[in-house]
């Protein structure tokens, strides 16, 4: 854990994804909670101790995903405010969905002898647009962008130039899209811009700046003209993703012990967008059948 700005913290070496904790003149903020019940219980005692004897105040998640939000049993009774869509989600998540995340461990013994009591504590605090908390001396502006997930917001800090992205940004990585709307993705990182933000906290990797995000938009946009090229020539889903996936593999670096995995998830993605560009496709030949049938009745 290291000090980004006086009293705010993050961590970016647990697994699932980036964590922070804001402190207040009251008490702490957290944004977003370990998955691995170890590293949770071990950020939440480093941050009570920043926090030096004052409360947790609230925790926020940044999107419904386990890598989030996994963690929020070990700050009860803390608050945990998310967006209305992650709330529709989390309380969705019963014994299908723990025994998937306990799976997900089977090559690590150790994490899996750690998921013994999944809990999943929901939301008590949601948002559909946009939630300000004024508390402490901080002013904390949460906002919806979407993209990455339905559910997915951004964390503001004007006073401090300080913007949590969580999953929106993904440095030197490829980004999870199995359930993007890649052009709401897009639309998000331009409003991400418009902050002017000193410095972002991605979602994954290093803190960073605008670059990053730029980055992010390159690889979507390329993403997306690839599968629509292939979509227009005629091509299925299946062929597209392999025909795509050796164009895109090489844009971030994979390393040598997660390749199956990170294949897969480039797939899941480059799936995701052929089924946007199929909809849409869709909606424009019945929009034509129709144009066309009002036509012949005149």
């Amino acid at each position: 854990m290291r000090e980004i700005s006086s009293g705010i913290f993050i961590e970016t070496d647990h697994r699932g994804a980036n964590y922070a904790g804001i402190a207040t003149d009251v008490g702490m903020i957290v944004v977003d909670a370990p998955m691995v019940p170890n590293q949770a219980r071990a950020f939440r005692d480093e941050l009570a101790r920043k926090a030096s004897g004052k409360p947790f105040l609230y925790v926020i998640n940044t999107d419904h995903h386990r890598g989030h939000i996994l963690g929020n049993q070990y700050f009860q009774p803390t608050p945990i405010i998310a967006h209305e869509q992650a709330w529709k989600h989390m309380k969705g998540y019963g014994d299908n969905f723990k025994q998937r995340v306990i799976d997900s461990f089977k090559k690590e013994p150790d994490v899996q002898a750690q998921l013994t009591d999944i809990q999943i504590i929901v939301p008590k605090v949601t948002f559909s647009h946009r939630l300000d908390i004024v508390r402490g001396g901080r002013d904390l502006r949460i906002i919806r962008i979407g993209g990455h997930t339905a559910a997915t917001s951004v964390i503001w800090m004007p006073n401090e130039s300080l913007l949590f992205v969580g999953d929106a940004v993904w440095v030197d990585q490829h980004p999870y899209m199995a359930q993007a709307n890649s052009k709401e993705w897009l639309d998000g990182l331009t409003y991400i811009r418009k902050f002017k933000a000193d410095r972002i906290v991605p979602g994954r990797g290093p803190v960073c700046g605008r670059e990053a995000t730029e980055r992010m938009s390159e690889y979507i946009r390329l993403m997306r003209a690839r599968v629509r090229l292939n979509y227009r020539q005629g091509r299925t889903k299946q062929e597209t993703v392999q025909s795509v996936l050796r164009e895109v593999a090489g844009w971030f670096p994979i390393p040598p012990a997660t390749k199956s995995k990170t294949e897969s998830q480039i797939k899941q993605g480059i799936g995701r967008i052929w089924n946007e560009m199929d909809k849409a496709g869709k909606a424009k030949e019945k929009a034509a059948e129709v144009e066309a049938e009002e036509a012949s009745e005149e």
